[in-house]
């Protein structure tokens, strides 16, 4: 569970707020006397970026605090652990920034440029609170620590820094060292690096199509109506800040397939300072048959200057093989990102991406062939290669720490396909998407009586357009199909989608009560040409949810929600599972109860789950249909936890502890053969636990994830069959290993890091059931890693 503040994300496009003041002041245990600053008071506040830090401090300590974000942006903060009061706290916070805060009233402090400070007459009390007052606006907003704290739902944040301590090259490995999230290595027509599976909560990870998932706050399926998988995942870890898993507490912003949560990954920001990053980190499985080295490349390049116009150009790249044979990989994402701040009420972003990659598939495995050789391919043909761009524009206006609208629009064009053996036929399947998107938010503070509201507005527009195709020749001809080959597939899709949302933040004592609902009406349909048919479904659903927050203390806090989730029958679904029209869209109702706490030595969380799901359902690739599975519901706790051991002992300064789990129940209700058996996909069991240790410049870092086993097919089949795509999964605990040294400025802040996944040679296996690529896959052997990374 990180704690640690990002370098910079898009919350820098507040860099005009005048007013930084904190939300949730007056909902937070209320110091004995906010007029009074020699009050003390304990706080919890890690290293990390400035203007955050001192929204944290200000939050705790009930005052308010007026700067011009832009004076904090690109500053750090020592952090704040132990017992102060006021002055003394922002003066810690500030130490080295070269800025002061300056007490103007009781309650209120002004940041300034130590040369600015100048003597000034107190102000009357007014009575204005302003510390309850400022606008939240955008519930993601930065995942900083605060934010995640104050959530009102499960949530975790991984963060650049944590990526490099785990040698991760993927988002997979990152995904999968989280509560409730299984990530496994890709398999079945997705087992390559340009998809993404995973699943939460139990649900199906196949190519992720229950979660919402957004980079930047923009969908990223290449049809987040009609097709929300990810088979084509164009983001990579090398351009990314942060990965934000919300398991819970955002359906009513976010949507519509949320059952499975909403996964935000943040890319990197545009630097204050000009300059240059780059990092590389190359990997191999000596027992793997891979063929060469996987190394993965990153640079950021840009800078803002002093008219607030910034740009930063990013790529990240991606070449070699996996542990297996036919696993060579190919993949290019470059982004284009500016931003400028017009004046102090307005600013305006943009971000062009181009992302394009080409793997070979490796495939499932039978029993015999995997027994004889699990590193080996018997799928010579099988491969899968892709291209998106992605173009958008976005707005804000805050004229004052009470409003906030924020705007923009956005357009992406994707091609993916692939050749893949289907036993009688080779494959070729060119599916081409485009969507347009706008989105608008406003959100007004104000108060009434002794309670702060801030209503929240907005709505998302969505039209997606598709053309799916499927060339074939005889798998006996040894020739690959290709444009002129014969068709047996030709769809053309199209969705236009509407959502709106209202909610109210109601901040009360230590109690925010946020009631909301989400609107979605959605209208699709699909043409099939060689059948000249067409099927088509409206879709229109209210969403209501309700978030709770309730504050023990600053360091303790209970929290609960009840949501909805909503999903549209898909493409693939249509006029293949029944008459159209009359397929029943997904729904799912979630509950939530969690308590975290947190006091700078000791940081905790503790949840539990309930989601009823009904009408869910499976494609199925090998039959070509689709698989009513019906109602299931998923049942769980959480937890996730991490100690500093000074807080035993001074001499332990800089050793920590650290432990996550997830026990998940995920049953089948619906009635007939296999009402009572387990999601397929769904272990009970999942967690992690390890130490790490920082000394001077040096850190090292232990852990091992484990997991229980788990059936491959709804009948919940023990005995394996000859094919290898059913049967048990059996359950495996990995470990891994690493240590880094920094060199800091006098070497461009070189940093060397070396480390060992899957220490001991552990052998584990996941299976693909129901898609063409079906079979056993192996699990990721001992592999060895090197990263190197500088900034200039």
């Amino acid at each position: 569970m990180s704690r640690s503040f990002p370098s910079a994300l898009p919350h820098r496009l507040r860099a005009s707020m005048l007013a930084v003041a904190l939300t949730l002041g007056g909902a937070h245990a209320a110091p004995a006397d906010p007029a009074s600053p020699a009050v003390a008071q304990h706080h919890a506040i890690d290293a990390g970026p400035l203007g955050p830090a001192l929204a944290r401090f200000a939050a705790a300590a009930g005052i308010a605090l007026s700067f011009d974000a832009a004076r904090t942006e690109g500053l750090t903060s020592p952090g704040l652990h132990g017992r102060y009061d006021v002055e003394a706290g922002l003066a810690q916070l500030l130490a080295g920034s070269g800025l002061t805060a300056q007490r103007t009233a009781p309650g209120i402090y002004t940041l300034l440029l130590r040369q600015d400070v100048a003597p000034v007459s107190p102000a009357p009390a007014t009575g204005t609170t302003l510390a309850t007052i400022a606008v939240v606006g955008d519930w993601l907003a930065d995942g900083s620590p605060a934010h995640v704290f104050e959530h009102p739902g499960a949530r975790d944040v991984a963060r650049r820094a944590d990526f490099a301590e785990e040698g991760a090259t993927t988002v997979r490995e990152v995904l999968n060292r989280m509560p409730g999230v299984v990530a496994p290595e890709n398999n079945g027509t997705g087992s390559h690096d340009l998809a993404l599976n995973f699943g939460i909560r139990g649900l199906n990870p196949r190519l992720a199509s229950r979660s919402t998932v957004l980079i930047d706050g923009i969908p990223l399926p290449f049809a987040p109506y009609g097709q929300p998988q990810l088979s084509f995942a164009p983001v990579s870890l090398g351009n990314l800040d942060a990965v934000d898993v919300v398991r819970g507490g955002g359906s009513v912003r976010y949507g519509p397939q949320n059952v499975g949560g909403i996964v935000n990954f943040v890319t990197r920001a545009i630097p204050k300072d000009v300059g240059a990053q780059i990092g590389v980190q190359s990997e191999i499985s000596p027992a793997g048959h891979g063929g060469s080295p996987k190394t993965s490349a990153n640079l950021l390049l840009g800078g803002t200057d002093e008219r607030g116009l910034g740009a930063a150009l990013l790529y990240s790249g991606v070449r070699g093989s996996d542990w297996r044979e036919h696993s060579d990989t190919t993949i290019d994402d470059v982004m284009l990102k500016g931003a400028f701040q017009i004046d102090p009420a307005h600013s305006v972003t943009a971000m062009f991406q181009h992302y394009e990659g080409h793997a070979e598939m490796p495939g499932g495995l039978n029993r015999a062939d995997y027994d004889a050789d699990p590193f080996q391919s018997t799928r010579p043909d099988d491969s899968f290669w892709g291209r998106r761009t992605l173009a958008s524009v976005g707005y804000a206006y805050r004229p004052d720490s009470t409003r906030e609208f924020t705007a923009g629009g956005f357009f992406t064009t994707t091609l993916r396909s692939g050749y893949l053996d289907q036993g009688k036929n080779l494959t070729l399947s060119p599916r081409e998407y485009w969507v347009r998107g706008a989105q608008a938010r406003y959100a007004q503070v104000f108060g009434l009586g002794d309670t702060r509201h801030e209503i929240g507005i907005g709505y998302r527009f969505i039209s997606e357009t598709s053309h799916e195709q499927r060339l074939w020749s005889p798998a006996a001809s040894g020739v690959l199909p290709d444009g002129g080959s014969p068709i047996d597939r030709d769809t053309r899709g199209h969705t236009m989608a509407h959502a709106l949302y209202l909610d109210d933040r109601i901040d009360v004592g230590r109690w925010t009560i946020t009631p909301g609902i989400r609107y979605e009406l959605i209208s699709s349909r699909q043409d099939n040409t060689l059948k000249n048919r067409r099927d088509s479904g409206d879709y229109n659903v209210p969403l209501p949810a309700l978030n709770v927050v309730y504050r023990m203390s600053e360091a303790w806090n209970l929290y609960g929600n009840t949501e909805g989730s909503f999903g549209t029958v898909q493409y693939s679904q249509m006029g293949k599972a029944v008459a159209s029209g009359s397929v029943k869209p997904e729904k799912a109702r979630t509950w939530e109860l969690g308590t975290r706490y947190d006091n700078g030595t000791v940081q905790a969380e503790l949840g539990a789950f309930l989601i009823n799901f009904d009408n869910q359902y499976e494609s199925n690739q090998v039959t070509d249909s689709v698989t009513a599975r019906g109602e299931t519901r998923h049942q769980g706790i959480e937890a996730a936890g991490r100690y500093h051991l000074i807080g035993l002992d001074e001499r332990l300064r800089g050793l920590n502890a650290f432990f996550n789990y997830a026990f998940v129940d995920a049953r089948i209700r619906e009635a007939g053969a296999n009402q009572g058996n387990y999601v397929p996909f769904s272990p009970r069991h999942k967690g992690l636990l390890g130490m790490d240790y920082r000394i001077a410049a040096w850190q090292f870092a232990l852990d091992g994830q484990a997991q229980s086993g788990m059936y491959a097919d709804n009948a919940n089949t023990r005995e394996e069959n000859a094919r290898g795509n059913t049967g048990w999964i059996p359950g495996y605990m990995v470990w891994g290993l690493n240590g880094s040294y920094d060199f800091g400025p006098t070497l461009a802040n070189l940093t060397l890091r070396f480390g060992v996944k899957n220490v001991f040679d552990r052998r584990y296996f996941t299976r693909s059931f129901d898609d063409n690529n079906r079979g056993k896959y192996v699990g990721e052997p001992r592999t060895f890693y090197l990263n190197a990374s500088a900034a200039f």
